[in-house]
């Protein structure tokens, strides 16, 4: 086992110890109700829905973690492809958020009369942001990843953000896919 391989293992025990009292100490004892709530003959968001999907993640991510990249070969050293990697992940993130969030405010202002904190839980107002940044994050990710622009990466962000919204915002009346919340 490479010193890398034994920090992996080890970083992946601690993100499951971690993602396991996430969904079992904190988020139970700090949310006021359940994952879905059904209230009125309908089926509401409740505060633990986005921590557990969250915690679940995390406890995904170490376990592949410690199986997969702890076995796995690698060098222990920091390169300046490794650093340029992480920094455009963190420029494709930056960039996808900030989308999200000024976007549709901009797109209410130059075509509309109307204030965006009134329409921002109506269609198509309250997709664009979000389709464009997380479209942006996904496929800016995968063009990284591939090193070039592809139709298909273009397509792959498409169906995720389209999939994120048929799962989080069609079934729930009371949700507002982010930035909405806080505009």
């Amino acid at each position: 086992m490479t010193i890398v391989s034994k920090y992996s293992f080890v970083l992946g025990l601690l993100c499951l110890a971690l993602g396991l009292a996430l969904a079992f100490v904190w988020i139970p004892l700090d949310t006021d109700t359940r994952i879905v709530e059904r209230s009125r003959g309908k089926y509401v968001i409740g505060d633990g829905l986005a921590p557990t999907v969250s915690a679940v993640l995390l406890l995904i991510s170490s376990v592949m973690l410690i199986f997969v990249e702890a076995r796995r070969p690698s060098s222990a050293s920091l390169s300046r492809s490794n650093l340029l990697f992480i920094g455009s992940v963190i420029l494709f993130t930056t960039l996808g958020v900030a989308i999200m969030r000024w976007v549709g405010p901009a797109i209410v202002e130059l075509f509309t009369d109307g204030e965006y904190r009134l329409l921002r839980d109506t269609a198509p107002w309250k997709y664009l942001g979000f389709f464009l940044g997380g479209m942006c994050i996904v496929t800016g990710m995968i063009s990284l990843v591939e090193r070039c622009i592809t139709t298909v990466a273009i397509c792959v962000g498409i169906a995720a953000v389209v999939g994120i919204i048929l799962i989080y915002d069609l079934p729930f009346e009371d949700l507002l896919l982010p930035p909405n919340g806080d505009v």
